[in-house]
């Protein structure tokens, strides 16, 4: 593979010289190829976020869970629940739901903080099996647990898996054409509304939720298919120019080769570079920081206070309706890149902090006559974040050059990860504020 690369290097170099006005024909992509790497990428987005939305999804139930003898099931779906804090006018758990969303974020915001610094020299497969591992033992351990304890065990499990999977993945766009970017956001997207709904319509046919995670098994096994068995390998591909091209031709797909076969483009660069290269982002990074602070501020600290009595719904199913309703509008956001691209992603930063002032409004003074409204500014809410997700990664991709995008694809992922975790953090705090009012 590599003498190829090497060969293929000095007859471009020496056609150069012969013949320089000529210019060099673009290498093309086979359209079956197009469509295996299109789809590849939207199964590889869809099953490496499907746990850890699962795992948000059950949030409610991971912490109210109560076992009776011979019972196997996290929750009663059944009864309506009764407060966990009868002193105050909200329906609370003993712990905020936002426990649930640091023990599925901060283990993916260590991997991404660490990541850059050295993630490259390991070979993407192995990097692909660890992930897949981890979202089946998650599953099977929160399915299992009987306590809240290993319950979030489980899922720090999803998180490392959704962490290592996100980075990598994105990493290995680099290599392929820039639309597959795009695909891999769609498949991101559908996660987040089939596991939603998965979750939701499964527990609502009556399925236990322990029968539920099981049932998802099969969601880890298609993502290792979807790489090993689907995706082309990179050498074949023109990424967007020559230089990328030459550097895709030596990074096998599926490697066991030392870390010197990796990417030129990632090992060569410095440390002032890599450094130079994350300034350059931070206007991209801020923004998508600050849409992931207040979405999921939102969703992890107010969705659970978010409760009207006067509905047919239970708390545990209106919570499950909001997380699926968010994810819809994420999954339609990020999948209409090519019908709208948004460049200045600071509104779309300002527009989510709105709506986090909004909603922190009505859980104070509750002034939202109908549960219908906050669905609706749920809904909205998701086409936000899954709009800045979508078009930051683009617009990085579009303005990076093809030496230094893998790199810049692997950095911003700290984005939302850190936006994440700074509002699990504050949202604790409040959770317990707020329950303790009368």
């Amino acid at each position: 593979m590599a003498a190829g690369a090497g060969s293929w290097r000095s007859f471009s170099d020496s056609e150069r010289e012969e013949t320089a006005p000529e210019p060099r024909p673009r290498l093309l992509v086979p359209q079956g190829g197009y469509w295996k790497n299109a789809v590849g990428f939207w199964l590889l987005g869809l099953c490496n976020n499907f746990s850890y939305v699962v795992m948000l999804s059950a949030a409610h139930d991971i912490l109210s869970h109560q076992r009776a003898p011979g019972n196997q099931s996290h929750v009663d779906p059944g009864p309506m629940p009764v407060p966990h804090n009868s002193s105050s006018r909200f329906d609370c758990n003993s712990v905020s739901t936002a426990a649930v969303l640091l023990a599925d974020i901060l283990p993916t915001f260590l991997i991404k903080l660490l990541a850059p610094l050295g993630l490259h020299l390991l070979p993407y497969s192995p990097r692909v099996l660890v992930s897949g591992v981890c979202a089946a033992g998650s599953f099977i351990l929160v399915a299992f647990s009987h306590s809240v304890g290993t319950s979030l065990s489980g899922v720090v499990l999803a998180s490392i898996s959704s962490g290592l999977g996100e980075i990598t993945f994105l990493s290995l766009t680099a290599f392929y054409p820039r639309s597959v970017i795009s695909w891999w956001s769609s498949g991101t997207g559908g996660a987040g509304l089939l596991g939603a709904l998965s979750y939701l319509g499964l527990t609502q046919a009556g399925l236990s939720p322990q029968h539920t995670l099981l049932s998802m098994l099969g969601i880890p096994a298609l993502l290792l298919a979807s790489y090993f068995l689907l995706l082309t390998s990179p050498e074949s591909q023109n990424p967007g120019g020559e230089e990328e091209a030459e550097t895709a031709a030596r990074q096998p797909l599926i490697s066991n080769e030392a870390p010197e076969t990796k990417p030129v483009s990632s090992l060569s660069l410095s440390f002032h570079e890599r450094w130079a290269v994350f300034k350059s982002l931070l206007h991209y990074i801020t923004p998508l920081v600050l849409v992931y602070f207040a979405e999921y501020f939102i969703n992890q600290g107010l969705f659970e206070l978010l409760y009207f009595r006067n509905t047919s719904l239970s708390h545990a199913e209106q919570y499950r309706w909001y997380q699926m309703l968010y994810q819809a509008g994420v999954f339609a956001s990020r999948s209409s890149l090519h019908c709208c691209r948004i460049r200045f992603t600071w509104a779309l930063a300002l527009l989510q902090c709105l709506n986090l002032g909004f909603l922190l409004a009505d859980v104070w003074y509750s002034f939202l006559p109908s549960i219908y409204l906050v669905f609706l500014i749920i809904l909205y809410e998701g086409l936000l974040g899954g709009a800045a997700y979508v078009n930051t990664f683009h617009n990085i991709a579009l303005e990076t050059s093809h030496k230094h995008r893998e790199f810049a694809m692997a950095a911003a992922c700290i984005s939302d990860t850190l936006g994440i975790s700074l509002s699990g953090v504050l949202a604790l705090p409040l959770h317990d504020f707020l329950c303790h009012l009368s």
